[in-house]
């Protein structure tokens, strides 16, 4: 048997056992310490096989706020993992990679944000979740892409809304909803890199498929879809559609649980804009999640999320509303 302490140096500057069975050895040390390990339908395919639940940003909230693990191992991006932080302050959080970030959240710094705020004092947040915990912070409450048009609804009509980050999901929500947003200009470079011209030759060659979208896709992209969705609701839409072929216009990490559902029929991911090995768009960021990040995380208990009490107390508020009202 590998002992843990028989060390060797990773690509990632991190210590692995030689010839230790990383499956094996995270199951074991998930129950030894009481841990729970989250993944986002975007991360590889060998960490969901392992992870207690796999979902969307909604749904990974809701398992976070639930559970009465000891440790959180959160398989995404930074501010998913400051999410779970905010819902169990007294938990220790822990993410595989602190660089994994997300481009959304990165271009809505909390300065510029406040100024932005100053401008519209008597206007309601609703802050999109892909948001750091000081942009929560600054808000009234929060969305994900599943409940963002029932949240907007249920603001008074005539009441000022300021929706950040995202300015495409903020365009079709209020396209949805008919009420005139104050957008923040943000959008994730994952589904901005969605090629329309590309998906018009694609849809030539394939006339009889349905296109499939998530809202964070710009408007051309979203005007040429037969449904729109979270990443979940996109994968329950795939497996009641009656269409053969499906063109899937988000993060290509969703493309391997729908052709697990339902094998028989043609998924296509929409095209790219960049040349690269899958012609699809992937969020780098979610790639940095490893197996021997994940195992070293949960062996060392590191890297560990912190959050002061101040953004704590007011990011819990916004997002225990929208809780509330899932």
């Amino acid at each position: 048997m590998v002992l843990d302490a028989e060390l060797k140096r990773t690509s990632f500057n991190n210590f692995i056992a030689d010839g230790i069975n990383l499956k094996e050895r995270i199951i074991q040390l998930k129950e030894e310490k009481n841990a729970i390990i989250l993944a986002h339908y975007y991360v590889s395919n060998s960490i969901k096989l392992i992870a207690d639940t796999v979902g969307d940003s909604l749904a990974l909230a809701q398992a976070a706020k639930k559970t009465e693990a000891d440790i959180i191992l959160f398989c995404g991006v930074h501010f998913m993992a400051e999410t779970a932080k905010i819902l169990n302050p007294s938990k220790k959080v822990l993410l595989p990679d602190l660089q994994a970030g997300c481009s959304l959240a990165d271009a809505t710094p909390a300065d510029a944000f406040a100024l932005f705020k100053q401008e519209y004092p008597d206007a309601v947040v609703i802050s999109y979740i892909n948001c750091s915990a000081e942009i929560k912070a600054m808000s009234d409450i929060i969305c994900t892409s599943s409940n963002a048009v029932d949240i907007v609804r249920k603001i008074p009509a005539g009441k000022k809304i300021i929706f950040a980050p995202d300015k495409n999901l903020g365009t079709y929500v209020s396209k949805v909803t008919g009420r005139d947003l104050i957008l923040w200009d943000g959008a994730c470079t994952v589904h901005e890199n969605i090629s329309l011209q590309k998906l018009n030759e694609l849809l030539e060659d394939h006339p009889d498929a349905e296109v499939i979208a998530h809202p964070e896709c710009i408007g051309g992209i979203l005007d040429k879809a037969h449904f729109i969705g979270s990443t979940k609701a996109l994968i329950e839409y795939a497996q009641t559609s009656n269409a053969q072929t499906l063109v899937v216009a988000t993060e290509a990490g969703i493309l391997s649980d729908i052709k697990q559902l339902i094998p028989d029929k043609n998924i296509i991911p929409a095209p790219s804009m960049e040349t690269n090995s899958c012609a699809c768009s992937e969020c780098p960021y979610m790639k940095m999640n490893t197996l021997e990040k994940v195992y070293n995380a949960l062996y060392y208990e590191t890297p560990e999320i912190l959050i002061s009490s101040k953004t704590h107390i007011k990011a819990a508020a916004a997002l225990n509303a929208m809780l509330e009202l899932s």
